[in-house]
């Protein structure tokens, strides 16, 4: 009898336990997203301070401090577009940014001056391209990556959905622009050029049938077609622009994400006051499917991405960035 009535309270603790514990988890779940980030001045890196932040369609907003630091709270999750702007300097929008409860959005703005004169009002149209290529350029950011129908999480299927461009088989990414070779085409990660940006690439082709970069490390890719700066004259199809995402500056995260084929691997956070770092790795799981269902061939990835940025000062910056892929058909 004693021991019936210990067991009755020991369930009754455990389900009391269990109820606040989910209480506290929802009473969690109803904070609103965050925006967080820095408005600052490329030309010297110097942060533009009580400069304007608002989320375009909301009443969410804020202005940055003398630093150029901003944190928008209490934003219910979902697509937005926001603007960062102040007088002197060329505003800027970053279009389609997901915000969501999981973790903090860190969005960073460079505003480039902009000599107006205050006699008279101009209008203009507001694109997501820059002076050095004005035609022929498309931005995707990962949201636009993630949402594509079909496209497993990788640029290169996104990519052959675009104006202008095509593809050859439907298990290999292969990409042909104004009839191309896919050999024609460059990638850059962070202005570093790398070869291949696919797994299982053969000779004279830089398609492969899935990707090596993990999306979830992506901010923006810019895919320019036609109107190449001086520094891209040698490309004769098309050149590649990936912007990696930057560590999170308060403290550490980690996601884990099974795609279609894989499994991934991410970490993001501080190594201390003037250092952030991103890690990613992902490995296939198509092998075991493959041994179970009896194939001859075994077609097991690997890839990693590491990435260290130290800010010494507003204008000195030191960044490490490391690539790499295996993968073996067996």
């Amino acid at each position: 009898m004693v021991f019936y009535i210990n067991f009755q309270l020991c369930i009754f603790r455990l389900l009391f336990s269990v109820l606040l514990v989910g209480s506290i988890t929802f009473a969690f779940a109803q904070e609103g997203g965050v925006v967080t980030g820095r408005v600052f001045n490329p030309t010297n890196n110097e942060g533009v301070p009580f400069a304007n932040v608002a989320i375009l369609g909301t009443d969410y907003g804020t202005v940055s401090d003398e630093n150029g630091n901003y944190r928008i709270e209490g934003i219910v999750p979902g697509l937005y577009n926001i603007r960062a702007s102040f007088v002197g300097f060329r505003s800027k929008t970053e279009f389609e940014v997901q915000v969501t409860r999981a973790r903090p959005l860190q969005i960073d703005f460079a505003l480039r001056e902009d000599a107006s004169d205050l006699n008279e009002v101009v209008v203009s149209a507001e694109f997501t391209r820059s002076e050095e290529t004005p035609l022929s350029v498309r931005r995707l950011n990962s949201n636009e990556i993630e949402r594509y129908p079909g496209g497993n999480r990788d640029i290169s299927i996104v990519i052959q959905a675009l104006p202008g461009v095509s593809s050859t088989a439907a298990f290999r990414n292969d990409i042909i622009i104004r009839g191309g070779a896919p050999s024609e085409n460059r990638f850059f990660i962070d202005e570093i050029e790398v070869p291949v940006i696919n797994h299982f690439a053969t000779q004279g082709s830089s398609g492969g049938p899935v990707g090596i970069l993990n999306v979830n490390l992506i901010k923006n890719v810019d895919v320019i077609t036609g109107g190449f700066p001086a520094n891209r004259m040698n490309s004769l199809s098309s050149f590649f622009e990936f912007e990696l995402k930057e560590g999170r500056r308060d403290k550490a995260f980690t996601q884990l994400t099974v795609g279609a084929s894989e499994l991934t691997f991410s970490n993001e956070g501080p190594l201390g006051e003037k250092t952030t770092y991103l890690i990613s790795a992902r490995r296939s799981y198509l092998q075991l499917l493959f041994r179970v269902l009896g194939l001859p061939f075994l077609p097991t990835f690997n890839d990693f991405t590491v990435k260290t940025t130290t800010k010494f000062n507003d204008k000195t910056e030191l960044t490490f960035l490391g690539v790499g892929a295996t993968g073996s058909l067996r």
